[in-house]
């Protein structure tokens, strides 16, 4: 039996196919909840799948993607239907979106490492820098018993005992450049005693 459709009926049919994904983003761009939640429907799965792939944490890329509808339902009036499919222009906020929390997540665990580092108390060997210590002390103590004794007399007055060339010479009774006369030439056979290069 063949049956003849009417036009009323055609339209009806039309009427009841599903609105497209650009249709739907028009539609919210004017506040349609309504069209909002179709296109959630309709999108929510593909921008999931997009940001886990990027993400591979679940749970961001859940709060990812609420990001993302949230930013399609506040931005949907700079949707130019002319520059584009409405999928192309979701998926692409959804990369992009994706790839800041990327990018915003390596700065945090690089901020984090660099002020764990400058946290970290760095270990040390208080045992050999006691005896490096100590080796030291013994050597300064020899080269300084080879000075003559006024060497030695103005060197301790001065680096030990934090005094200037000029209380060193009052405490001597001694002309200021005799004090730095004796310094110099003490200084220089310490420096030879010892092996330092100058």
């Amino acid at each position: 039996m063949l049956v003849l459709m009417t036009a009323d009926f055609a339209a009806d049919t039309e009427s009841t196919a599903p609105p497209s994904k650009e249709e739907l983003l028009t539609r919210v761009a004017t506040g349609d909840q309504a069209a909002f939640g179709e296109l959630y429907d309709q999108m929510a799965p593909r921008v999931l799948g997009l940001v886990k792939r990027l993400l591979i944490d679940h749970a961001q890329s859940e709060e990812v993607t609420q990001e993302i509808f949230l930013e399609i339902w506040q931005s949907a009036t700079r949707y130019e239907p002319a520059r584009g499919g409405a999928s192309t222009w979701i998926m692409t906020m959804a990369h992009r979106r994706a790839v800041d929390r990327i990018r915003s997540s390596q700065a945090g665990r690089d901020r984090d490492t660099k002020i764990g580092i400058r946290d970290l108390a760095v270990a040390y060997d208080d045992v050999s820098e006691t005896v490096e210590t100590r080796i030291e002390h013994e050597r300064v103590e020899k080269a300084m018993s080879r000075l003559t004794e006024l060497q030695r007399q103005a060197i301790s007055l001065a680096y030990y005992g934090g005094f200037s060339q000029s209380e060193v010479a009052a405490q001597l009774h001694i002309p200021l450049g005799t004090v730095k006369t004796r310094l110099r030439d003490g200084l220089i056979r310490l420096r030879d005693e010892l092996g330092v290069a100058s």
